[in-house]
């Protein structure tokens, strides 16, 4: 597995990562009324979309480079 493999399959696992963050945030948030919980959801999605901007980024610098 090259490098470039590794870290798309790593920043995929941390996109589902913070994507259930913010839905554990979420539920808190619905079952506690606490603000901190929403501000767990709110970070846990932005950082799930900047993930995303950033795999985007990552894959088109790095478009000439083999998966192998």
């Amino acid at each position: 597995m090259s490098l470039k493999a590794f870290h798309v399959v790593f920043i995929a696992a941390s996109v589902l990562l913070m994507t259930g963050f913010s839905a554990w945030g979420g539920a808190r948030w619905r079952a506690t009324g606490d603000v901190v919980d929403l501000g767990w959801c709110l970070l846990g999605g932005m950082a799930a979309v900047g993930l995303v901007v950033y795999g985007r980024y990552f894959l088109k610098k790095l478009k000439h480079i083999s998966y192998l």
